[in-house]
């Protein structure tokens, strides 16, 4: 909920309505600070559990994609991460050095590059089942609250990215 500091005109107009023209610009009445300071303190709890396989939060993040389906482009797990190209190869190629990972060149058109997992990346899978209970703990919520509140950020991002794509245009 947000702070309200001392009453001041508002203008109706504004979504922001009925908080004081001073409260727009608290910290504490940001969403993305809230967004960004949750992620923060989310990849703090992911660390020591990801450490144990030797991949940091961003690499379990392809981890993930792969385990969902084998075998995919390098332009396909941007698109699925929201990553580019630049971002994204450098973890690939520490995926690739851990041995969880294999990239390949497409023989039909040499620019496409496959991702697949090895036999050492399918078996951390099942090591990994217990990232996402000790995370669900660490987060003292029930799993109703956590699957309603990752719908609400899908929602929210999805709703972003159209008004990002509207301003383009």
């Amino acid at each position: 909920m947000p702070k309200q500091t001392t009453k001041s005109a508002v203008n109706t107009a504004s979504p922001l309505a009925g908080l004081p023209e001073n409260a727009w610009l608290l910290l504490d009445n940001q969403l993305c600070f809230a967004l960004y300071s949750a992620s923060l303190t989310m990849t703090k709890v992911y660390k020591p559990l990801l450490a144990k396989f030797g991949v940091t939060y961003p690499q379990y993040l392809v981890l993930l994609v792969l385990w969902e389906q084998d075998k995919r482009t390098v332009s396909e797990l941007g698109d699925r991460l929201f990553l580019d190209s630049g971002t994204l190869t450098p973890l690939l190629k520490r995926l690739e050095a851990l041995n969880y990972i294999r990239r390949e060149r497409d023989s039909a058109d040499e620019r496409r590059v496959f991702v697949s997992l090895t036999t050492e990346g399918r078996r951390l899978q099942k090591q990994a089942l217990a990232v996402p209970q000790q995370i669900c703990g660490a987060s003292q919520c029930s799993l109703a609250t956590l699957m309603s509140l990752t719908e609400q950020l899908t929602s929210l991002r999805a709703s972003l990215a159209s008004h990002v794509e509207n301003e383009k245009s």
